[in-house]
């Protein structure tokens, strides 16, 4: 499935599939020294599926606030954000998803590559109500720090009311993997090209959400051309 691209949305945003419809959604934000914000409305009816996949490449504050709320059996929500940030920018994801019925699906994975004295957060929730048995809701996010004064701040959460559910969150904050980068280096990878690698394979995982292979290469290379500039700090 071709997904519906958004470039830089502003503003509130709804999104209501019908019962028993797939969507997918590619937001790209890219929005160089601007400000953008906006506000997510995201509602499931019995058997919807969603997949949305956020990149938020550059800006000088990004800012979603998203609110999903599966309301019919077996909605399906999959959430994949990537941030590059460097320099002062600032980059949020406050996230509030709602399992209301039983039977219902929800992934999130959101990763960062921070800069510069570039700041991002991440704060998400999964509230899971009393009703809602058979729910399976992952969610995890990591963060990855390329220079000594940037800043990653995460709050993944769990809000759970019924018991026969399965649930998980997580969160890392980390620096290059020394190890990795002597291996390349010791066979003859320059460093800078060591380090772009390492960050092009921690980006993977976010990319690989995306269906159109025409499209995600596309953005493969966008994606490593501003991780090069990250690299020179512009």
């Amino acid at each position: 499935m071709e997904p519906l691209v958004l470039t830089n949305p502003e503003g509130p945003v709804r999104i209501a599939p019908e019962a028993g419809a797939s969507a997918v959604y590619l937001v790209l934000q890219d929005a160089a020294e601007q400000a953008r914000e906006c506000d997510w409305e995201i509602v499931l009816p019995e058997g919807a599926s969603l997949r949305m996949v956020f990149l938020s490449l550059d800006g000088a504050l990004l800012r979603n606030r998203l609110h999903v709320s599966l309301q019919g059996r077996h909605a399906a929500c999959e959430l994949s954000g990537l941030c590059l940030a460097d320099g002062s920018q600032e980059m949020d994801y406050d996230i509030v998803l709602a399992h209301e019925v039983p039977q219902c699906r929800s992934t999130q994975l959101f990763k960062n590559i921070v800069g510069g004295r570039a700041v991002t957060r991440f704060n998400g929730l999964i509230k899971v109500v009393p009703d809602a048995q058979q729910t399976e809701a992952y969610q995890a996010n990591h963060n990855l720090l390329i220079s000594e004064t940037a800043k990653a701040y995460t709050r993944p959460q769990l809000e759970i009311y019924a018991d026969d559910v399965k649930c998980s969150h997580g969160a890392t904050i980390g620096r290059l993997n020394p190890d990795e980068l002597f291996y390349m280096r010791s066979r003859g990878i320059p460093q800078a090209e060591a380090r772009l690698l390492q960050q092009l394979a921690f980006c993977n995982e976010v990319l690989e959400k995306i269906p159109s292979a025409g499209l995600r290469e596309q953005l493969q290379l966008r994606i490593e051309n501003r991780l090069r500039q990250l690299a020179l700090g512009l």
